[in-house]
């Protein structure tokens, strides 16, 4: 609503000396100047700039008869002045231009600068005048005066001799005797026959504020009771006063009423500030709300504040500025919600968290259109050392300036049917749809499909009305600034109005005349090209946005009429582009509604018209027609009451009932807010409906109103939308209402399920009321936010010593900026329509919103809310929600994420409760098991193992941990393995944390073990023997997360649990030949792999089945089978597909009969692999990934004729060439050229390329490499053999058999290898 900005601004006070200091400050109606009081002195000053014009100095004698100062009242056309003095006088100054020099002030510009002072009202915007004071008149009122009011053409004094005078501003009585107030007579209501008089000697008014809606004024009286006396006929005289109390109130000290929502704000000595309205029909006074801290949020200060000293209403009366005797400033809004306090937080407490003194305000009074505070101000008494040596500047009174920034909704409610937070400064805006020229593609189509040209259509729109992205309007936190255009501020200053246009990308500003607006696609501000055209425009309705136009409601001056104007954006800003249409009264009010405007006028009418789009040739117009007019006289008692209208599609029957469904979208109804009460006007659809035949939608007779019906009290803001959404009913046909303290409301319908006929005793719509911690500024309608602003404060106080501060401003005050914010409002809904039994109509609405991304959230938030609520009360629940909230939950599959993430954030002393609701946490762990959801599972063993005895918690973390091995997920196993060895040793006070994000799978590739590794792994197998004892050293201590496990307590009954269980499924892997698996388990989990195969060599370790091994390990390592020689084949290129070969693409095998059994020798040429390969030979002969599965007729290599030699031999199986290019049947002159520039042999090129084709990924090969380290080690000679097969090195199988002869080799090891060889032979030449 209203925010603060920056720091306050210090006026230069050069009047008197520092014993005369200003004590009052009183703005003039147009807030142009204001006047300021110092005992002896009333100065005049200049609003912008800030600047001071004149001074009058009383006399030393005079002031002996007079008295100081005391208070100051202007006349409503600000030429006249009337100062109260102490000894009962009223002086009455007479205010002047200034003989001979017209302007104090005037802008100095640098040469060239575009600024031209031929424009009219130029010196008038830009210069300070000159004024001259002189006393007129003295009027000695024989008491001291203690009010002073301006009404109307009078002025109303109060004296402490308990009377009222009407005094006429040119200083006469006019013969009218003056009020006793001890003769008027006061009761409980208006409708009372008589009332009691005053009862008390000395009565007096010790403050008053004339309210012209509510015609009559708000009183403080002396011994603290409040109350309003009005005149029962237009004579303001003894007879005709009648006053009424407010009974409960007997503690006033001062009264601040807000015309536009008819309400009396009256401080307390006691700190908080009643708000009162007067009942119409009794003329009772009702309390509407109450301004108070509470101690929730200040807790050490909250009744410590002293009594009320000052409230002000802002001009636009929206929000109210309240301030206390000890001190400090509250901003609140019209009914109650809190913006800003200045007892807590940055600005109460210095950045070494010692308290400030509170700021101290003995007046203020609010500048043009609520952008500025003007504050006078003296710091309370300070002690410390430095402050006493040094006078602190900040101690004297002085004038201060606080800064506000105000939403754009305060002025021009029209905009509250956007999506966008429109904030406006004095000279920029804030926006927060984020940069247009970056913005996102809205929700509905994917991409920007295609880019038209920005002035037909802008890349980010998809035609029909949706909503923005949620990237653009909740990105980030910081705004999107625009500044005014400083041409158009100059002569139009103080901007009145702004709106933005649907899709975030245009916004239009009303200063003091004209109109400018802004394009954020091409950040610039287009201006009237006719200065005149601009200042002979005064818009009165507010602005707002229609597609491409920009509909204005605005006064001619030139021909005295007011208008109805319609601009083009994308024309020059130019009358002559404009339609214009006449209007009979003024206009207060305008929105826009699909392709209607709706205007509110000052004779209590509302207008409907249409606008439609006209393109005569080149030119695009609009044209505007009048629809309907409906007078409200008999409802509204003034125009200036009505806050905001518009028109909706609401309507109290669903859409199903209606004789025309497609009328679901129409205009239906006109909300109203009328000072704070929502009124709905519906279409009377009761009487004949009219047939639709070929009638152009112009002459169709529009139906009427039904009378109004109070839909809400208390209402701020309200917010629809004309879009509809067939999924998401519930949220897109609500009505949302802001209604400040008491939080927001939403007019729900209510929709029978699937198209049954509803139900005769449910009602169609439901008014749920909800709290949220933000000031709602914007609803995003189907995504269940609310968008709002929140201000934040910046220390800069250490950038000051305390010696040479002197107490800066910027060290009082921290540096204040607004920040975007937004909340969920979706559980609330769910939960007030979960407490009305209304549980069919909450699934249906929660249905509808599941895709939202934080609909997981909302479950949670919700569940939270309602367990902590009841597990705490203190008095028992006669109908608990939380069992009803836990069976809607399981609705959803997010069921059991829910519940363990509510649990993990809530205490402990809690669970007990929930679990008693959503069942038996036992149960959900065996579910998540079963839903194989390992993590969630993980969160609820924790809950288990706080709330069973250790033997269960222990039993369901094995099912847990077997079940973590099984899939691969080593973070998890890893915190298993800690949680279950704190179960052993008696740590279980110590959870293992819950497993975060994404766990690898055992699929994902490398190992990796390699980070604390000494040795390089890729070496090539001939350095083997060398290192052997290197190795040993190197791989026998794991350094894995759990390294240190094996170590101290290895022979403890908890590790040798664990431990008992990862030999199982060391087992299992090896017998299932996953040696890729059980590489990264002994990686991943630190797991002494050499110990435990050197145990189990004979038993699980051995090789059951060598051609089984085989195949298995060329498929899970992606390596090729070998690749046949190119000497026996004509053309490569001619014998099949080919495709693009890499990671874990597999090419099918495309066998060629004749070469099968085919035998070459050992260095065999193999085929040139095209030429993608040749840059690959060139530069770093890195391997390619290459992949050829084994399809049923694929050969492996054939080894065992010339074992004894030591030769790698293969016999070329036909399977095709992974090709890596895109040639297809490729030219050999191409390859061969390729080949003369590299310098290379036919048998060279082709010896390169088969030993490429023949190798897999350069991955699996490491982790090949390194297995046959390990199995090296271990003994495991039948898998070192398996594995020299597949990398077809024959120094391996070499090494192997020297082995086998030189060491004492097991019998059985030796005769399972030659079986084993045996079979891969038979297997390679018969399969």
């Amino acid at each position: 609503m209203y925010f603060l900005s920056g720091w306050p601004k210090r006026l230069l006070c050069p009047v008197g000396s520092p014993a005369e200091p200003p004590f009052h400050i009183q703005t003039d109606s147009q807030r142009a100047f204001f006047a300021v009081l110092a005992p002896a002195h009333l100065s005049i000053w200049y609003s912008r700039p800030s600047v001071l014009i004149v001074t009058y100095k009383e006399l030393a004698k005079s002031s002996t008869q007079f008295g100081s100062y005391k208070q100051v009242e202007w006349r409503p056309d600000s030429t006249m002045i009337a100062v109260s003095t102490a000894n009962g006088y009223i002086l009455f100054f007479h205010i002047a231009s200034a003989r001979g020099e017209k302007y104090l002030y005037e802008p100095i510009y640098p040469k060239g600068s575009p600024q031209v002072k031929g424009t009219p009202h130029f010196k008038e915007e830009q210069y300070a005048p000159s004024l001259h004071l002189e006393m007129k008149k003295v009027l000695d009122l024989q008491a001291s005066i203690i009010s002073l009011q301006s009404m109307l053409e009078d002025l109303l004094v109060a004296t402490s001799d308990g009377l009222l005078h009407l005094i006429h501003w040119e200083g006469m009585t006019n013969g009218r005797k003056a009020i006793n107030l001890c003769t008027v007579p006061f009761s409980v209501d208006l409708q009372s026959s008589r009332g009691s008089f005053l009862g008390f000697e000395d009565v007096h008014i010790k403050d008053m504020e004339y309210c012209a809606t509510l015609d009559g004024f708000a009183v403080v009286f002396n011994d603290g009771r409040v109350g309003f006396i009005t005149p029962m006929s237009s004579r303001f005289t003894a007879e005709q006063l009648r006053g009424v109390w407010a009974q409960d109130v007997m503690d006033g000290t001062c009264v601040a009423v807000n015309n536009k929502y008819r309400l009396m704000a009256f401080g307390c000595a006691s700190g908080s500030v009643q708000v009162y309205t007067i009942d119409n029909t009794t003329g009772a006074m009702q309390l509407s709300h109450k301004l108070e801290l509470t101690p929730k949020q200040y807790p050490d200060i909250w009744n410590k504040t002293g009594a009320v000293k000052l409230i002000k209403w802002s001009p636009d009366n929206s929000v109210v500025m309240v301030t206390w005797e000890y001190g400090g400033l509250s901003l609140w809004s019209v009914f109650g919600a809190q913006l800003i306090c200045t007892l807590g937080g940055d600005f109460a407490y210095r950045s070494d968290g010692t308290k400030k003194e509170p700021l101290k305000i003995s007046s203020m009074s609010w500048g043009a259109e609520g952008y500025h505070l003007w504050v006078i101000s003296g710091f309370g008494s300070q002690n410390g050392d430095v402050e006493s040596d040094i006078k602190s500047s900040a101690n004297q009174p002085g004038i201060l300036q606080f800064q506000f920034i105000k939403s754009a909704l305060t002025v021009n409610p029209c905009m509250s049917n956007q999506e966008q937070v429109l904030l406006q400064g004095e000279d920029r805006l804030y926006l927060n749809c984020g940069d247009a020229s970056q913005a996102q593609s809205p929700r509905n189509s994917s991409a920007h499909s295609e880019h038209k040209p920005i002035r037909e259509k802008s890349p980010f729109s998809d035609g029909n009305l949706d909503s923005q992205g949620l990237s653009t309007l909740l990105g980030h936190r910081h705004w999107h600034v625009v500044q005014i255009s400083s041409t158009y501020l100059e002569s139009n200053w103080p901007i009145r109005f702004s709106a933005i246009d649907k899709l975030g990308q245009n916004v239009a500003v009303v200063g003091k005349f004209g109109f400018a607006h802004y394009s954020l696609l091409t950040k610039k501000w287009k201006l009237f090209g006719n200065i005149t055209q601009e200042q002979n425009m005064i818009v009165t309705g507010g602005l707002a946005w229609w597609n491409d136009f920009i509909v204005l409601a605005c006064y001619n001056l030139n021909d005295h009429q007011e208008e109805l104007r319609v601009y083009l954006r994308t024309s020059n800003l130019d009358n002559a582009f404009a339609h214009v249409t006449k209007v009979q009264a003024e206009t207060l009010l305008l929105s826009v509604f699909r392709d209607m405007v709706i205007l509110f006028r000052a004779d209590c009418s509302i207008c409907l018209y249409s606008i439609e789009r006209k393109t005569d040739g080149l030119n695009t117009t609009a044209s505007i027609h009048i629809l309907q007019e409906v007078s409200m006289s008999r409802y509204i008692p003034h125009p200036f009451l009505v806050v905001s209208v518009t028109l909706t599609s609401v309507r109290t029957e669903t859409g199903i009932t209606l004789k025309m469904p497609h009328q679901a979208c129409d205009a239906e109804s006109i909300m109203l807010n009328l000072a704070g009460q929502l009124i709905m006007m519906q279409r009377d659809r009761s009487g004949p409906q009219i047939r639709e035949k070929d009638n152009s939608p112009n002459q169709r007779k529009l139906l009427p109103f039904c009378p109004p019906v109070v839909l809400a009290q208390s209402v701020e803001n309200v917010w629809t939308t004309c879009r509809a959404n067939k999924q998401k009913r519930h949220l897109l046909e609500a009505l949302w209402l802001s209604c400040g303290g008491a939080g927001m409301k939403v007019w729900l319908p209510l929709f029978p399920r699937d198209h049954r006929k509803p139900h005769s005793f449910l009602s169609r719509r439901i008014m749920l009321p909800f709290h949220i911690n933000i000031y709602p500024l914007a609803v995003l309608f189907e995504d269940a936010l609310v968008l709002g602003a929140v201000n934040d404060t910046l220390l800069y106080d250490c950038l000051y010593t305390r010696g040479n501060a002197k107490e800066q401003l910027e060290v009082l005050f921290p540096f204040c900026v607004v920040e975007r914010t937004s909340q969920i409002y979706l559980h609330h809904i769910l939960r007030q329509l979960l407490v009305r039994n209304l549980g069919e109509q909450a699934l249906l609405l929660a249905q509808s919103c599941a895709a939202l991304p934080y609909f997981p959230h909302v479950l949670e938030l919700m569940l939270h809310e309602v367990l902590e609520e009841e597990a705490t009360s203190r008095e028992p629940i006669p109908d608990p929600l939380l069992p009803t909230v836990a069976k809607f939950i399981t609705e959803f599959p997010l069921f059991l994420q829910t519940v363990v993430h509510c649990a993990r954030k809530t205490e402990y002393a809690l669970w007990n409760y929930l679990f008693a609701a959503v069942g038996n946490p036992k149960d959900l762990f065996e579910e998540c098991l079963m839903a194989q959801d390992l993590d969630t599972a993980a969160s609820y063993l924790i809950i288990l193992q706080n709330m069973e005895v250790p033997a269960v918690s222990r039993q369901h973390a094995t099912l847990l941990f077997n079940t973590a091995l099984e899939q691969g997920k080593w973070d998890l196993c890893r915190h298993m393995i800690r949680f279950l060895k704190a179960i052993g040793s008696g740590e279980s006070e110590t959870p293992p944390p819950t497993p975060t994000t994404t766990q690898e799978p055992s699929s994902s590739g490398g190992f990796e073990f390699f980070r604390n590794r000494s040795i390089s792994l890729s070496q090539s197998a001939e350095t083997l023997p060398a290192s052997k004892l290197n190795l040993q050293k190197t791989l026998s201590m794991p350094s894995g997360p759990s390294g240190k496990r094996w170590s101290k307590d290895s022979d403890s009954a908890e590790n040798m649990y664990i431990d008992m269980m990862l030999w199982r499924h060391a087992r299992r892997l090896l017998e299932e030949v996953r040696l890729k698996d059980l590489g990264c388990f002994a990686a991943q989990l630190g797991f002494e792999l050499i110990g435990w195969l050197c145990k189990e060599r004979t038993r699980a370790a051995r090789v059951e089945d060598f051609v089984i091994a085989l195949k298995r390990l060329h498929k899970d390592f992606l390596w090729p089978f070998p690749v046949i020689p190119i000497s026996s084949i004509s053309s490569p290129f001619k014998n099949g597909k080919y495709r693009l070969g890499g990671g874990e693409q597999l090419s099918k095998s495309q066998s060629a009969d004749p070469f099968l059994n085919l035998e070459m020798d050992g260095r065999g040429p193999s085929a040139p692999r095209s030429q993608s390969w040749l840059g690959n030979i060139g530069s770093t002969r890195q391997e390619i990934d290459t992949v050829s599965s084994h399809g049923a007729q694929t050969q492996d290599a054939f080894l065992s004729p010339l074992l004894n030699k030591g030769d790698e031999c293969s016999i070329g199986s036909a399977t095709d060439l992974t090709e890596t290019s895109s040639m297809v049947d490729g030219d050999w002159m191409m390859v061969d050229e390729n080949f003369s520039t590299l310098s290379l042999t036919q048998s060279e090129l082709e010896h390169i390329s088969m030993e490429l084709a023949s190798k897999g990924p350069h991955k699996s090969q490491v982790q090949l490499r390194y297995l046959l380290h390990i199995f090296m080690e271990a003994g495991c000679l039948d898998w070192c053999i398996v594995i020299g097969l597949i990398l077809r090195e024959s120094s391996i199988i070499n090494q192997v058999f020297g082995l086998m002869q030189s060491s004492e080799v097991d019998g059985e090891m030796l005769r399972n290898v030659k079986t084993g060889l045996y079979a891969i032979d038979r297997w390679a030449s018969t399969d």
